[in-house]
């Protein structure tokens, strides 16, 4: 059913509808706009509107088309459409992959854990490693690798525009965050294990998938 084209067309006259009444509602001439209410209906079409997308990406995969296509058509790379839209199947058990991200706090944790590293604050960014990441990143491994950042985008300014990326890879919870040096933009990124603990850590350029 939920391939069916009927779905398509409910979902799609669901979504023009809500996105009639959003511009109603917005678009009133005699006072101002109950701004709460415009938040509440804008989320309906955003949701309908993010139902819709992966129906047509699913539709796109069944009809032949490649990840390849369909991240060129969003701006994103194969891989990054794949882990958005795709259906994994686990090859230990032969089952879909369960992708929920069931930490609520994964981007706070991550935040939290990328400024402890980057101020040298180990101390307390330690306590969240688990055994082989706090085996693996010692000191020098850390100076090391901000020393590389630095020799190609400087000094490291503040979080970058942007929320989180936060989405389930294989058995780990994955955090990007966005981070502004003088020369540039890069991204962080913080696998977390099943067991909450950091399992890795990173400083990539922005484009990597």
């Amino acid at each position: 059913m939920a391939d069916s084209p009927d779905t398509f067309k409910v979902l799609s006259a669901r979504l023009a509808e809500q996105a009639a009444a959003l511009a109603e509602a917005a678009g009133s001439p005699l006072a101002s706009p109950a701004y709460l209410d415009l938040v509440r209906r804008a989320r309906k079409v955003d949701d309908l509107a993010e139902q819709l997308l992966k129906l047509s990406v699913q539709q796109s995969r069944d009809a032949g088309h490649t990840w390849q296509e369909i991240g060129d058509l969003l701006g994103v790379t194969r891989q990054a459409a794949f882990q958005r839209f795709g259906k994994p199947i686990d090859p230990r058990t032969g089952e879909p992959m369960d992708k929920t991200v069931r930490m609520a706090d994964a981007a706070q944790r991550a935040i939290e854990i990328v400024t402890a590293v980057l101020e040298g604050r180990m101390d307390e960014a330690r306590p969240s490693f688990n055994a082989q990441v706090l085996e693996a990143f010692t000191d020098k491994v850390r100076g090391d690798a901000l020393a590389t950042v630095a020799g190609l985008v400087g000094a490291f300014e503040a979080f970058g525009q942007g929320e989180p990326f936060i989405r389930r890879i294989g058995d780990h919870t994955v955090v990007d965050v966005p981070l502004r040096y003088e020369a540039g933009d890069m991204k962080a990124r913080v696998a977390l294990d099943t067991d909450e603990k950091v399992a890795g850590f990173f400083i990539l350029a922005p484009d990597t998938p």
